[in-house]
């Protein structure tokens, strides 16, 4: 470490661990004394980022970044899509500055992407950033502080279909769909698991059912099996009705009643692709004269029952098979009662329960 006077200027040199120098000219000697100091705090600290390390552009240290990631399928399309959507691309880390953030950001919303979706792309290439900062390329995230659309409130976002639509969807689908949509609407399936289910998976006598795996696109139309969404496998409690519904689904389509029989068929040997399910959901829709339900809602229609039945958040929460009862209440926290509700039905039992024990007559107290 050393300052050293060259002609009009200053120079400050401070030693890697490694061995290697680095320099910075200054004009006044102070500027160069605080310069060293910096970095040999940050040296101290293990805080240290070398200027030169930033000089690689996002797009290289995303593709050598990603692969070292675990991730699904899924996960590795959302994340190469939001890496190639950035126009500081070819940009070198170390030259990105919250600017460049804020303008892509802005770019999506005039482009009318949704706030869910930029947030999702937001957050993705967040996670790049933060890698590198992990890996000393760079000293700070510059996308930290970066304001991007707020998403509307669960409650007002969230559509939970009525008990008279949900019925006539029941009522317009095939018979083979009519089951699949039960699963979602009775059961709390997501898309991916009812599609996934086997027959080993239904526990008849018990009347019970084991999630254990969902269907996920792959690429060029094929289908691949993962395990549940978040680590969600669970088992759910079914209504006789609905073990008699899939009891008849499988002796009326066919089905082979072997543990790894598929309960809904796709091409070949495989369990349905998702765009198909989408392409019946949509034909479904149109037969029953329904608009502007999701299948995903019907999920949220079975969680809305068990909430209105008196369901606590836990046993919601293993229902639905949400990893953490946090999610639970973040998502559904508006349909269960206030304490204000919870206090004024109190009360009304408490003067029904007690009604035939006193007799009011108007206009007089008693204490």
């Amino acid at each position: 470490m050393s300052v050293s006077k060259r002609g009009n200027v200053y120079r400050a040199r401070v030693y890697l661990p490694d061995g290697k120098q680095r320099s910075k000219t200054c004009q006044l000697k102070s500027q160069a004394k605080q310069w060293e100091a910096d970095q040999m705090a940050a040296l101290a600290t293990g805080s240290f980022v070398d200027p030169k390390a930033g000089r690689a552009t996002f797009t290289n240290y995303y593709q050598d970044w990603a692969k070292r990631q675990v991730w699904e399928s899924n996960t590795v399309r959302a994340m190469n899509l939001a890496a190639r959507s950035v126009p500081f691309a070819n940009l070198p880390l170390g030259r990105i500055r919250r600017s460049n953030i804020e303008q892509w950001v802005k770019s999506m919303v005039v482009a009318n992407l949704a706030a869910g979706t930029i947030k999702t792309r937001f957050n993705n290439v967040r996670s790049v950033f933060r890698a590198a900062v992990r890996d000393r390329l760079i000293p700070r995230d510059p996308s930290e502080g970066v304001a991007i659309p707020r998403q509307r409130r669960r409650e007002a976002a969230m559509l939970l279909p009525t008990h008279e639509q949900v019925g006539a969807l029941m009522q317009a689908a095939d018979p083979s769909f009519k089951t699949f949509i039960a699963l979602a609407a009775f059961a709390g399936l997501r898309l991916g698991e009812a599609a996934a289910i086997q027959v080993g998976d239904i526990d008849f006598l018990r009347k019970k059912l084991t999630v254990v795996r969902q269907v996920q696109r792959a690429n060029q139309g094929s289908v691949e099996l993962r395990p549940p969404k978040c680590g969600s496998e669970r088992t759910v409690f079914l209504a006789p009705e609905l073990v008699e519904l899939l009891a008849s689904h499988i002796a009326c389509n066919g089905i082979e009643p072997e543990p790894t029989s598929w309960i809904f068929r796709g091409d070949g040997e495989d369990p349905p692709h998702q765009n198909t399910i989408g392409h019946r959901w949509r034909r479904t829709l149109k037969r029953a004269g329904v608009s502007g339900v999701r299948l995903h809602d019907l999920r949220h229609y079975f969680a809305s029952g068990l909430i209105a039945a008196g369901c606590d958040v836990v046993t919601v929460q293993r229902a639905l098979g949400h990893a953490r009862a946090t999610t639970t209440l973040d998502t559904y926290s508006h349909l269960w009662p206030s304490a204000e509700d919870r206090t004024r039905d109190a009360a009304a039992n408490l003067m029904l329960e007690s009604a035939g024990q006193y007799r009011a007559t108007p206009g007089t107290a008693s204490l």
